[in-house]
């Protein structure tokens, strides 16, 4: 596999095995859609410009994934403070080489106008009143994740299957699971904002984090002694010390994550005992690995670790606001505390700093970065059917030029 358009930035060696094994292969695409209430926070999320457009966002995204500009949206693409929405790239690749494509709803207020399959979920309470889900529903959706993963494993067949997202806030909920579990992410996630909004994040999290406390469910994550390490930064005092190991991964879900989380892990899992896992996104999929192998490791479930990588953009694996590479590295050591295996991080190296289009050019000034499995879609470009920069480009620039005159009707 020589396509220079994928960086591996780390575990290096099983990144580079997991790309030969599937160079070539067919790759399915699944894309897990959800919402949190925490999108409702103004200023939390700049995946619309508006808290009003916020709440369409992943119906609006999954109708253009599924139709493109072949006919008028029920839910057109929101407007965003600036650039164009990630969804426009992975169109771009599904849409070329007719990848299969199936849409899940984990659990969103309003049902996308697309064939898409209904999980049972619901949507997720803002993660600050530290009650984001009924632990009943956390459960179910873990069951759903791992059926259907057992399922999508038939289409694959030797292949590998691409898992996106879309979740607006997010990166906040992931940040809320990792600290949750022990990986100290303060400061390393990112955002669709060009300078991340960590402070607000993470004051979000701590709210939940203290309420689930102060309702006393610090007795199902128990009290360690001074030898075990501190989960929390050492300028917090809101909270008690947890090992590792005590932390049940679905009450946490339930606390402070959303439904997309807990079904991508499912799936994930399953995927992984036969085929090749994409797991496409930044923040939001590093929470997931990490969550896959306490949910494992807590449930006694198998899974292959070896057979899963993360797939995202440079606009986020090289973000200068966040920190993506040292925090896969810390999942990847909590990950071994837990008898698994670190993720390789991934990313397509696909730049717009020569488009003709400034919404596109945007993504080089830090807006937008990655969504709806983009980098994971550019990726498979790259391995299945060996594409470069220029056609990337261009397909995307093509998507893009037909939405204006879409729009423009």
């Amino acid at each position: 596999m020589t396509n220079d358009l994928i960086r591996i930035y780390t575990q290096t060696q099983q990144g580079k095995e997991w790309l030969a094994r599937y160079h070539g292969c067919s790759p399915v695409f699944a894309c897990i859609l959800g919402f949190t209430d925490t999108c409702l926070i103004p200023g939390i999320s700049a995946a619309g410009r508006t808290i009003e457009d916020r709440k369409y966002t992943a119906v609006a995204d999954a109708e253009f994934l599924y139709y493109g500009t072949e006919k008028k949206p029920q839910y057109p693409l929101p407007p965003l403070i600036a650039g164009a929405s990630p969804v426009l790239i992975s169109r771009a690749v599904v849409e070329e080489f007719n990848i299969p494509i199936d849409l899940f709803n984990a659990g969103l207020p309003q049902p996308p106008a697309v064939p898409v399959i209904d999980l049972g979920g619901s949507p997720a309470r803002c993660l600050s009143h530290g009650n984001a889900m009924e632990l009943e529903m956390v459960h179910h959706l873990l069951e759903q994740g791992l059926l259907w993963g057992d399922r999508l494993a038939g289409k694959a067949q030797k292949g590998y299957l691409v898992l996106g997202e879309c979740v607006v806030a997010g990166t906040t909920t992931a940040l809320a699971i990792l600290t949750g579990l022990g990986i100290n992410a303060v400061g390393k996630v990112n955002s669709s904002h060009p300078v991340c909004n960590h402070t607000q994040k993470w004051a979000v999290v701590q709210a939940g984090l203290e309420k689930m406390r102060e309702r006393g469910e610090e007795t199902q994550m128990r009290r360690s002694s001074d030898a075990d390490r501190e989960l929390f930064p050492a300028s917090s005092s809101l909270y008690p010390r947890v090992p590792v190991s005590s932390v049940d991964p679905l009450q946490l879900v339930a606390t402070v994550g959303d439904p997309m989380q807990v079904v991508t892990a499912g799936m994930a899992i399953a995927l992984s005992r036969s085929c090749g896992v994409m797991l496409a996104g930044g923040t939001q999929m590093l929470a997931v690995y990490a969550l896959m192998s306490a949910i494992a490791q807590a449930y006694n479930l198998v899974w292959h670790p070896e057979a899963v990588v993360i797939g995202t953009t440079r606009w986020v694996a090289e973000d200068p606001t966040g920190g993506t590479v040292d925090l896969a590295q810390l999942v990847g050591e909590h990950c071994i505390k837990l008898g698994g295996a670190p993720p390789p991080l991934l990313a397509t190296q696909l730049s717009f700093a020569n488009s003709v289009y400034p919404q596109l050019r945007a993504y080089e000034q830090g807006f937008v970065k990655e969504g709806m499995g983009a980098g994971g879609a550019c990726i498979a470009a790259h391995l299945t059917y060996d594409w470069q920069q220029h056609q990337l480009l261009k397909a995307i620039e093509a998507q893009l030029d037909r939405l204006f005159q879409l729009n423009s009707q």
